[in-house]
């Protein structure tokens, strides 16, 4: 009897234990189940920066003519994705934009109408809340890599880059003119991992992070220079925190991840350069001199592109490691169920109206790459939306299945209907975005760029005291943007576009709608 009831009580452990591993599978299964995340974030990279846009499926999509670009890996998640061909920077400038894409909310409500630098008050408000806040709230691991550039630059540094948290010694240094290091705290916005790389020098990143293991031992706020390209760095981190082998992340959790590179920013001289990619596929064997086989846009100055080399070398070597961490995604059996997003904040001039740079309502400084790739959850082709940088957030959070947990606040549009059931198109599409700069607002449809520009420089402290220009440009009949057309020359399309203008700067709250700008040109 005592045998039988030993053998009752091991068949009872036994069913209890397996009844219980079951459930644990089941809720390990349904929290997997969700997408991962990935945003893949280069700096200053142009929409048409890419190998695919000369494929016969895309080209006729271009406004103008594709960089001859060699992005292997851009181009197999093109053709796996959804390619937009009408995605655009609001406001073609890093903080900004970086400030819209986090939050979905247009600059007078997340904090920053300019770039962060020393000097200036623009930081993002630790109470709007980002992407990685609503996926951590979600119950998804976050992490960040990269780039940050949306905290206000205070001295709060000693002399050897190190975080004090106050102005007073050892304190009262600043480690970067722009980008500081972003603490841990609200200003963190809910990132679990956290691996920051700042400096425009791209072989002597700044590395901040709360990874003792990847800072050689240091403590969050403790300056870490490898010296290693960026990209190339910040990559390594990510394979090693996709692997796992240190318990970075919980593996029953989808993960959020934020991958801000910093190529293809500027500087772009040879030792900010990937000099195998440029000799690989730019040098002087392949294009003797910086022409029109290089440099394609027609309405660009080669002198002023001298850099095109190292631009493009750039662009490339940022292609080789993302592919690297597609393919340990690819690995793990995760890319399929992981959302991919590949942008960036703004384009490039590229000598295009003999100018470097952005911050200007130019094709090639606003349009931006933007590719959703899930195999999992969306078919491939193309959308021709006028896609914004608020946009990202909502759509992105309707994707993952949290559209309910979107807020009022957000001011971007929730696609994500329109992309799981292309054929229905639930969400009406815009037939104009808004554009801000320093000094300047406007409105982008498919055909036409208006822009009012104020008697002022974009980074002025000072206030515009009249419209400087009022012009469009019709994208349509002059892809260069080489004509300028007095608003007086299309009195009714003007009146169209005026009038959008006006609604959209009162939607937003724009100080130019606070302070009733330009009222006599503007119907608000």
């Amino acid at each position: 009897m005592k045998n039988v009831l030993t053998l009752f009580l091991i068949l009872l452990a036994f069913t209890n234990c397996e009844d219980k591993t079951k459930k644990e599978s089941s809720i390990k299964k349904k929290v997997v189940n969700k997408p991962n995340v990935l945003i893949i974030y280069p700096d200053q990279l142009r929409r048409y920066s890419a190998g695919f846009w000369s494929k016969k499926e895309y080209a006729s999509y271009v406004v103008g003519k594709p960089d001859p670009v060699i992005t292997p890996n851009i181009d197999k998640l093109a053709t796996n994705g959804i390619v937009f061909t009408n995605a655009i920077s609001n406001y073609p400038l890093c903080s900004p934009a970086r400030g819209m894409l986090l939050t979905g909310m247009y600059p007078e409500q997340n904090g920053i109408w300019n770039n962060c630098k020393v000097g200036r008050e623009e930081s993002l408000k630790d109470d709007a809340k980002t992407i990685t806040d609503v996926f951590y709230e979600a119950g998804y691991n976050t992490s960040y890599f990269g780039k940050c550039h949306w905290l206000k630059n205070d001295a709060l540094f000693d002399e050897k880059g190190n975080y004090i948290g106050t102005t007073e010694a050892p304190g009262g240094h600043h480690v970067n003119n722009y980008d500081t290091y972003v603490p841990p705290g609200p200003s963190r916005h809910s990132i679990e991992y956290f691996y920051q790389s700042m400096k425009d020098s791209h072989y002597d990143p700044h590395i901040y992070s709360n990874d003792p293991a990847t800072i050689n031992g240091k403590k969050d706020g403790e300056l870490h220079l490898p010296k290693i390209f960026s990209t190339k760095n910040e990559a390594d981190k990510i394979l090693d925190y996709l692997k796992n082998k240190r318990s970075q992340r919980e593996e029953k959790k989808p993960f959020c991840m934020i991958w801000s590179i910093n190529p293809p920013h500027n500087p772009w001289g040879d030792d900010n350069t990937d000099m195998e990619a440029l000799k690989s596929h730019y040098g002087e064997d392949k294009y003797p001199v910086i022409d029109t086989s290089l440099v394609v846009r027609e309405n660009a100055d080669l002198k002023v592109a001298d850099y095109a080399r190292h631009y493009y070398a750039n662009v490339t070597s940022v292609d080789t490691h993302v592919g690297r961490v597609l393919e340990e995604l690819r690995k793990m059996g995760e890319l399929d169920n992981t959302i991919v997003i590949y942008s960036s904040d703004h384009g490039e001039m590229l000598g295009s109206h003999g100018r470097t740079g952005k911050n200007q309502f130019l094709t090639e400084a606003m349009a931006i790459p933007f590719i959703v790739h899930w195999p999992k959850g969306l078919k491939k082709g193309v959308n021709e939306t006028l896609f914004s940088v608020p946009d990202v957030l909502p759509t992105l959070m309707g994707l993952a299945g949290m559209s309910a947990n979107i807020e009022e606040k957000v001011e971007g549009i929730n696609f994500a209907n329109n992309l799981l059931n292309p054929n229905t198109y639930n969400v009406k599409e815009p037939e104009s975005v808004l554009l801000m700069l320093g000094n300047s607002r406007g409105v982008l449809t498919k055909q036409y760029t208006l822009w009012l520009e104020e008697d002022k420089l974009p980074w002025d402290k000072k206030k515009g005291t009249k419209l400087a220009q009022s012009f469009l440009y019709d994208n349509l009949n002059d892809p260069y943007q080489l004509k300028k057309i007095p608003i007086k020359e299309l009195p009714e399309i003007s009146k169209v576009l005026l009038k959008d203008l006006g609604v959209m700067l009162k939607n937003t709250n724009d100080p130019w709608y606070q302070e009733n700008l330009y009222a006599d040109t503007i119907i608000y």
